[in-house]
């Protein structure tokens, strides 16, 4: 029974909607159109509406993401751009500057009368009891035991020991065992500048109280040792006073820079004796032995 009456509710409600249905579809609305086109019009204008403005949304995303992508690959691409500019630009400026220092070596090798051979400074010594650093020039090229070797500012020290072919060791005028024989280029006071077991400036010794040395005097080597040439730059008097003794007490700063050595020239002239034959005595600068 419950069953019939639901059919028959179902079967009503289809009935008056066919109804409504037809008499909308025969109803004008004001603007001459049936209620029926218009109320159909009107809800599939929404629905189109919804889909289109769904459809834009879709592609402004779409079109947003290809754009960031172009542009995030330009931003990566501008990245090694300038990487690559930036390791060229460190090149040039490396290039530059050795540029810069074969030049001075050049200047240096040309003003004097002296032979002489460029080397590159290819190694240091890491014990620092003894300050010596290594060229790749040796006796292949006319190196020989106790030549000078100088950079464009003075003089860096000499080769000690037997050299190989290719290759030698240069004892630094810093190391505590290096000496030379220097004078104050003001005054012609002579001395001798040796290395000190501290750290810099060097000392220089022998140099009488009566001396007329002053703070900013320049020290060239006096040639006296035998190995140094006469009137190579050695560096500038830091301090100058009387001493205890008979002795002033001098300290000399070095116008070398030892730490950013990489280019010096060797001066091919064998070392002479100090003394005059029969003496008795060693050369000044080399009363220090290399380890």
């Amino acid at each position: 029974m419950l069953d019939i009456r639901r059919r028959t509710g179902v079967l009503l409600t289809v009935v008056i909607m066919g109804q409504l249905i037809l008499i909308s579809a025969q109803v004008q609305s004001k603007s001459g159109m049936p209620v029926f086109q218009a109320v159909t019009f009107g809800a599939f204008a929404r629905v189109q509406g919804g889909t289109t403005g769904t459809l834009h949304g879709v592609r402004d995303l779409w079109g947003s993401y290809v754009w960031l992508r172009g542009v995030r690959a330009e931003n990566e691409t501008l990245r090694k751009q300038v990487a690559a500019m930036e390791i060229r630009l460190q090149e040039e400026r490396a290039l530059a500057s050795r540029s810069g220092r074969l030049q001075e070596l050049l200047n240096l090798k040309t003003t004097t009368s002296l032979p002489t051979i460029a080397a590159d400074v290819i190694a240091g010594n890491p014990n620092p009891g003894l300050l010596t650093l290594t060229i790749g020039r040796g006796s292949a090229d006319g190196v020989q035991s106790d030549m000078a070797v100088v950079a464009p500012a003075g003089i860096v020290g000499r080769i000690v020991g037997a050299p190989a072919a290719h290759a030698a060791r240069v004892q630094l005028l810093i190391d505590r065992n290096a000496a030379a024989g220097a004078l104050a280029e003001r005054t012609r006071a002579g001395g001798m500048v040796v290395g000190v077991d501290k750290d810099l400036p060097l000392s220089m010794d022998l140099v009488s109280n009566l001396a007329d040395v002053k703070a900013g005097d320049l020290v060239v080597a006096s040639g006296v040792d035998g190995i140094y040439p006469k009137g190579f730059t050695i560096g500038r008097v830091e301090s100058s006073e009387r001493g205890p003794g008979l002795y002033r007490a001098i300290s000399v700063r070095p116008s070398v820079d030892f730490s950013s050595l990489e280019e010096v020239l060797v001066v091919l002239v064998p070392p002479r004796s100090a003394t005059p034959e029969g003496s008795g005595h060693a050369p000044a600068a080399t009363t220090g032995t290399a380890k």
